[in-house]
Formats: C-alpha cells, structure tokens, sequence
C-alpha cells in the first residue's frame, strides 16, 4: 500500500513531484482556486488563477489541469482538480473531494511523491481527501508483464487529523482487497481459493472464522448452496466471520453473494453477458472487507458475515430448470431457471443468519440485470422489510459516499413466484420488475420480527466503462464503505 500521511507545512515549501489543489467554477466559464492554494497563489504572484484561465480550466468535477511551476515553488507541477458546482453553495463535499482527489491521482500514475492541498479545514475533509487520493491510486497489474506506470509512492495530505488517517488507512486497504478479489480471473478464484483468503484474512484481523466444505453443506441442508455449486469441478463453500465487541448490545448480520464465476448454469448466458461474470461474488467480497476495516475501527456492536461461495457451470451434474431444492430451514423452491441462482445461495446464507439473532440482516448482492435496467450502473438498489430501515440505509450510503436509491417490494409481486409442485419459484412468469421480483424472493427467507434490507449492486460492483473520480475501470468495491456505515449506525443506534 502507498504510503499517506499529513502535514501542516506550506504547501509551497514541499519537496514533492507534484501538488494537488482544488479548482471551482468562477462563475464566468472559467476557474478559480479553491482553499487550500491561497499559499500556491502568493508564492506565484497572483499568476495561479490567470494561467488555470489561459489553460481553459473550467472547475468542472472531474478536470484535471497539469501546470508547470517553472521553479515559481519547490514542486515542478501543479494538478488543478475541478470541483464542480456544489448543490447548496456551501462548498464542495466529501464526495466531491474524494473523487477531485482520486482524478488527480489517477492523472499522476508513476509520480514518485504527491501533495494533496484540497479543502480539508475539518476531520471529515481530510478523510475525504486521503480516501479519495489512496482509492484513485489504485492499480491491478497482477497478470500484465509489460512495463506499466506503478502508482504514486508517497500521499502528503495538508491537514491534520491522525484519528482520520488511521480510518482511511483501514478502509483503503479494505476496498483494494475487495477490488483485487473482483478483479481476479475465476480461474484464480473458485469458492475454495476464495474461502482460504478469507481465513487469511480473520486470522490477520483477529475474527472468528468458519468454514464449511461441500459435505457439510449437503449434510447441513444448505439446498441451495450446493444445488448451484453441484455443476462445477469447484465445490461450493459457506464462510462464516465473526466479529464481537465487549459493549455492544446489538448484533449485525451481513450476507454476501459470492458466485465466482456466473455461466448461467444449463440456463447458460449469452457470451456477451458472460465475460464479466468474474464480478458476481462483489457482495461476498464487499462483506469481507467490511468486516475487516469493522474489525479495525471496532464499533461497539456485533458483527457476523457470511459468505456464500459456488461457481455456477453446466455440467452432467448441474441442476436442472425444473428441480427442486430444499434451502436451509426446509423451504422447498422450483428451478425454473439455473441462471437466477444466486438468491438461492443467498436463500440459505439469510436463513443461516438468523439463527445468530440479530437486530438487523443485510444482504449485498450482485444480483439482477433489471438492476442496471432500472437504476444505472453506478446506483444501488436498496429493499427492505421496513420503510424506516429502507431510507435509515439509503441515508448511511449516501453518508459513506456511495449512491443508492430506495426501492419497494411490491406485495403483488409474490404471487408470481408461485410454483405447482413447491414452496415457491425461483423466478416470476411476468417479465417486470425483476430486481423487485428478486428481492420479494429473499423477502421470504428472512426470519420473522428480524429486520432486513436487501442491497443490489449489480451495476456498481464493476465498472466496464472508463475510470472517474477514485473508480477505476473493473472491480470498484462498492458497498463496502456502507456496510461499515451500517455497522456503526447500529452501533451509535441511529438504525
């Protein structure tokens, strides 16, 4: 991991490659500096805002405007990042400093020592600032052999707040492990490989750790784990984390899709919804990440996480549309379509989860194309079983930096999964709807009086398009940071 620290010096007296400022629209089609480049802006003379002019600098979010200092201050280069306009005219926001400061991290790939001189007068921008510029440094060159740019060694952030450096430091390392897991070739990655880093993991962050293997699975009567995992040479896997803090008096329960490589099954995809398939265990790696940084900030509430790993393939020995299996509990569900296989592992993983008696159950999961359909690929889809816990997640997104909308779960919308021969479908006959539909399902697994939200990240767990901001192109991590979000507004009793 790069190195990060912070700094109160000028940032016109750092011996660094390169100092990065904030830029807002100046209300003309033009720039000006933001606070943090007042110094920048004395020690050239008052030249700062009139060469970011010449230079065509708008302030947008997302610009990035190189400057040379000509020996003007001890760094050669100045990295203008825009800000965009904020919403309430107070300012920029952390979101908008995370994302201005990973652009310009990104921008700087292969610099040896960067200053990030952004807005950062409190704790939270500062935060905001270091997470940004560790988030947009990222790389995954693990499988190129080529020479490639290595991302920036040495972080100076201008600011103060060790407190805050340590949290960004937990969460950075968190989100890149989510990143490289997502990013990893399944033919890396099988649930086997993907349960022993989790145990790597617990062992290194002090959790509790459990596995079960694809003889306990079917003798525990985990139907729906091992019905998905049946078809593939790679046995499935449960993977059960635990944190505990001696104060709490609540208990969390995370559930996350972990399918490492999605075929379809018999039901088998088209090649061009196949290639990216890779990512389907982003919410079994989301909550993996979670509980590691939750193991290092340490809220005062209890945390359980569980994994549920298989490879969906087609083989003599995949389930067949058609099937029908008994998820943990004794719930019996009709196949109708292999490719809708990840709420049945999710199915028994929920049902697992309520036997640890918790206050709250979340769910992270790669789980519907109508996902993208409906919200993009950048927003969540967020359902629940309560209106409250609903908007009290959204909220918590919002406030990790992640976007996420509410979503209902139509009562209607059960009736098509109504099977003739069991409990219920794994898939509704009516075409709409389908991230609903999905949700409803999941609905019917979750212990009665327990509270449940239901996050769809199928779009925003993998970037196919070009990186912004701190994203990059591929695995991004998303929901991790809500998670943990989650955890401490259970912990503080906001939800």
């Amino acid at each position: 991991m790069t190195s990060i620290s912070l700094e109160s010096a000028s940032p016109a007296s750092l011996d660094v490659d390169a100092i990065v400022i904030g830029v807002l629209p100046d209300g003309a089609g033009g720039a000006r500096p933001a606070a943090g480049a007042e110094e920048l802006e004395r020690a050239l003379d008052g030249r700062l805002a009139a060469t970011l002019k010449a230079l065509g600098a708008t302030g947008k979010a997302g610009e990035i405007t190189k400057l040379p200092t000509l020996g003007g201050v001890t760094a050669p280069l100045i990295v203008a990042a825009g800000l965009g306009e904020s919403e309430n005219g107070s300012g920029p926001d952390s979101e908008a400093l995370r994302r201005a400061s990973g652009a310009a991290l990104r921008a700087l790939a292969g610099t040896g020592k960067v200053a990030v001189a952004l807005p950062a007068g409190s704790a939270d921008e500062v935060e905001a600032a270091a997470l940004g510029a560790l988030l947009g440094n990222y790389t995954f060159g693990n499988y190129r052999t080529g020479e490639q740019k290595a991302p920036v060694e040495e972080i100076t952030v201008l600011g103060a707040g060790a407190d805050a450096l340590e949290r960004v430091r937990a969460a950075a390392e968190s989100i890149t492990l989510v990143r490289d897991l997502v990013n990893t070739p399944p033919s890396d990655l099988n649930p086997e490989a993907f349960a022993e880093i989790a145990e790597r993991i617990a062992g290194e962050s002090g959790l509790g750790v459990e596995v079960l293997d694809e003889k306990a699975l079917v003798e525990g009567g985990y139907g729906g784990i091992a019905g998905v995992g049946q078809g593939s040479v790679s046995p499935p896997r449960l993977v059960r984390l635990s944190y505990t803090h001696p104060e709490a008096s609540k208990t969390l329960a995370l559930v996350g899709k972990g399918i490492t490589f999605d075929s379809g099954g018999l039901s088998l995809k088209p090649s061009e919804g196949m290639d990216w398939m890779k990512s389907d265990m982003g919410g079994a790696a989301a909550v993996l990440g979670a509980l590691r940084t939750i193991a290092a900030v340490k809220p005062a509430v209890n945390v359980v996480g569980y994994l549920a790993l298989a490879e969906n393939m087609p083989s003599g020995t995949a389930q067949r549309p058609s099937d029908v299996i008994r998820i943990y509990g004794g719930k019996t569900v009709e196949v109708l379509n292999t490719d809708a296989e990840g709420r049945l592992v999710m199915a028994d993983a929920i049902v697992r989860a309520g036997e640890d008696a918790p206050d709250l159950i979340v769910d992270v999961a790669t789980l519907t194309g109508a996902q993208l359909v409906a919200l993009g690929t950048r927003t969540a889809g967020i359902m629940a079983n309560d209106d409250d816990v609903r908007e009290k997640v959204v909220a918590a997104a919002g406030r990790a930096g992640e976007q996420a909308w509410g979503m209902p779960l139509p009562a209607e919308l059960r009736k098509g999964l109504d099977s003739a021969v069991a409990d219920l479908a794994n898939i509704s006959g009516e075409r709409w709807g389908g991230m609903l539909v999905a949700g409803v399902f999941l609905k019917e697994f979750v212990p009665e009086g327990v509270k449940w939200a239901h996050l769809d990240i199928a779009g925003p767990s993998f970037n196919k398009g070009e990186a912004y901001g701190y994203t990059p192109k591929g695995g991004t991590g998303a929901a991790t940071r809500t998670l943990v979000q989650i955890a401490e507004d259970l912990a503080a009793g906001i939800l």
